[in-house]
């Protein structure tokens, strides 16, 4: 079954193979002195979004990470180390380095610790944008265990009755083991959508649906993506503008990510995020790994989660939709489709990062 969540005008967009992808963003990263494994989780990070189907988050930032290098303000071998640690918890201090590196380093002291003592938390300060939430949720499954992730962003969103950029577009990650074919799977913006999503509009040139974001002079509704981006506009919080449709509630997760993810572990929130190529940005994440057999034994909790997932989605269906999905259910479809078709890559993006290649002296994408 071939299956994409998103449609692909193929017109506008070149198909790569993952190896082919992987290559050459891991090469490039490398170019530029960072150790080939910790080149490879970024790679690894920024490639399965594109695979699951999330272009806000793949290959498309490789430039911004490639710029905060190039101007100090990420380091490339970052002194990662643990400030605080107990059998269940620690604090890591990222010392500035790629997020995704300081992610996977603190994501898997969770899962070791989780494994040893039924559960592990760990908390993160002085990191940068560690890409997308999941892919740390999703490492904790291969162990059988829950996987939970958060991160706190640079202000982009205007929180219910703001009208500025203010709270970040905070994710929240949570994955579990299952007897399905495939885990539960849920990555989620606490805003309407991410601020990747924004810029892929923009790329494209369209405007936004509306409803996505608002003007930060008069406080409308605005649709270009141009404008979003720049100081003249906000992302609006999940749920929308006001309290009507559950703005609030968005706002309320956006401040959960803050708390657990910045004023816990010492790290910075809402309008005190840096951006990655900003020095200092001190993105905070939060991690959590959980043993199920803390409270039942492993079968019994996959079992009883493959049961939800399957009552889901039997549940009457609405006639306006084809069938009931479950959280991410899509994206690994959409993985499966990929490996055999290849990723789509937009061609501006395409161009991009050849240039960025061209000029670093890596062998460029060839489709």
């Amino acid at each position: 079954m071939e299956f994409e969540k998103v449609k692909i005008d193929e017109r506008k967009y070149v198909r790569v193979s993952k190896d082919e992808l992987m290559r050459v963003v891991q090469d490039i990263f490398i170019s530029l002195g960072v150790p080939k494994e910790d080149a490879y989780i970024v790679a690894d990070n920024l490639v399965m979004a594109d695979m699951r189907g999330i272009e806000s988050h793949g290959v498309q930032r490789l430039k911004r990470y490639v710029d905060g290098i190039k101007n100090g303000a990420v380091k490339i071998k970052p002194n990662i180390k643990i400030e605080k640690e107990g059998p269940v918890h620690a604090l890591v201090d990222g010392d500035g380095g790629l997020g995704q590196v300081i992610g996977h380093y603190a994501m898997n002291l969770a899962i070791e610790k989780a494994k040893k003592n039924y559960f592990g938390i760990v908390g993160v300060k002085r990191s940068n944008h560690y890409g997308i939430a999941g892919y740390y949720a999703l490492m904790a499954v291969k162990d059988n265990l829950i996987g939970i992730s958060l991160t706190t962003s640079r202000p982009l969103v205007a929180h219910t009755g703001a009208m500025e950029k203010f709270i970040g577009t905070n994710p929240i990650s949570l994955a579990t083991p299952t007897n399905c074919k495939y885990p539960f799977f849920l990555d989620m913006a606490t805003s309407v959508v991410p601020s990747g999503k924004i810029e892929v509009y923009r790329r494209k040139g369209k405007p936004v649906p509306e409803g996505w974001a608002i003007s930060t002079k008069t406080g409308e509704i605005i649709t270009d993506p141009a404008e979003i981006l720049s100081s003249g506009g906000a992302i609006l919080p999940l749920g929308g503008l006001g309290e009507l449709l559950g703005g609030h509630k968005g706002y309320g997760l956006s401040v959960m990510v803050d708390v657990l993810g910045g004023i816990l572990t010492g790290a910075a929130w809402s309008r005190y995020v840096g951006q990655t190529q900003e020095p200092n940005s001190n993105v905070g994440h939060f991690f959590m790994a959980i043993n199920p057999e803390a409270f039942m034994p492993l079968d019994e909790f996959k079992e009883r989660m493959s049961k939800m997932i399957e009552d889901l989605k039997n549940a009457k269906k609405h006639p306006k939709f084809e069938r009931i999905w479950v959280h991410g259910e899509k994206g690994f479809l959409t993985y499966e489709t990929r490996l055999k078709k290849g990723v789509p890559v937009y061609k501006k993006v395409f161009d991009e990062i050849n240039g960025i290649a061209k000029e670093l002296g890596v062998k460029p994408l060839s489709p």
